[in-house]
Parts: C-alpha cells; structure tokens; sequence
C-alpha cells in the first residue's frame, strides 16, 4: 500500500511531513493534488501503518473493548468529534450498525479499503488514531485514542492499538 513517489505532489509533501510530520493532512493532502491516502503514504514509515479495510469489523469490535476514544469526522467543512465509549456493532443491510450512544451510527464497511495505524505529533502532543480510508483515498472517519488530564495519551490503549496493530500488520 505505498504510493508513486515520482508523481507530482508525492516528494514535496514527504520532504515536509519528514521534516514535520503533524500538519493536517487533509489540508496538505489537497494543497499537493493528491488524496488523504496518500498524503498518509507520505508520512514517515515510523508514522504510519496500513492494513486491509477487511479487517474492519475485527478492529471495530477490538476498539469497543478500549474504553472513552474520539471518534472524528472531518468533511472539509466540518471537524465533528464525539468522546465516548465505542459501542458493539453488527453487520446489517449493507452496514456496520453501531449500537448505542453517544457514538452510534451506519457504517459502509464496504467502502473501507484501507485503514491506517497513525502516530504523530499533532498540536504540540503525541496523537495515536485508527483512520478508516475509503475506496477513493479519502476518510470515512478516525478514532484517536483517550487522553488523561495531563493530556498524555492512555497507556493502556497505546498498548491495545500497538497489539492490534502488530497482530494485523502483513
């Protein structure tokens, strides 16, 4: 799951997210004409990780195990973010159904073809998030991990996405 680093866009936008990897990619990503998956693609590889979006519903189902996470949406006009205790979820009538709240909701599964593990720093503080990418490069949302007050994130779910990651990873 790697890019074409010879395409316009690719070498300028890994030489800055080398440099500084905590921009918001989906403003860089549309800055250097390319899509957020491969903005995520240039990242450094100690940033990022990729699994098949197969796995899906393995990850959604790990992830309700984690306890308060932010689940994100960024449309281009909106950052919607809900903190909360991810719900059990069943595959129903086309959709992953999240069942319960504040976090609930129809996921397109299908249209998950990718889903990244990504660490960076992001604001000035270590950030850790699952980013499901669609069938077009694009998001279809992130679950970043909980933080204490100090702002620090959980060691415990640093330690869940790591396994789940290493478990995943080809």
């Amino acid at each position: 799951m790697s890019i074409d680093a010879g395409a316009p866009g690719h070498a300028a936008l890994t030489a800055l997210l080398a440099s500084d990897p905590g921009g918001v990619l989906e403003d860089l990503a549309v800055r250097h004409g390319v899509t957020l998956r491969e903005a995520l693609d240039c990242l450094p590889v100690e940033n990022r990780s990729a699994v098949a979006g197969t796995h899906f519903g393995e990850i959604m189902a790990d992830v309700t195990g984690w306890g308060e996470v932010t689940l994100l949406v960024n449309t281009g006009d909106v950052i919607l973010e809900c903190k909360g205790v991810l719900p059990s979820g069943r595959f129903g009538r086309g959709y992953y159904n999240l069942d319960g709240g504040p976090v609930g909701g129809h996921l397109r599964a299908d249209r998950c073809a990718a889903i990244y593990f990504v660490r960076r720093p992001f604001m000035g503080h270590d950030s850790q998030a699952l980013w499901f990418i669609n069938h077009d490069g694009q998001a279809m949302f992130k679950i970043f991990l909980g933080r204490n007050p100090d702002r620090s994130l959980k060691a415990d779910q640093v330690r869940r996405f790591r396994d789940l990651r290493d478990r995943l990873e080809p």
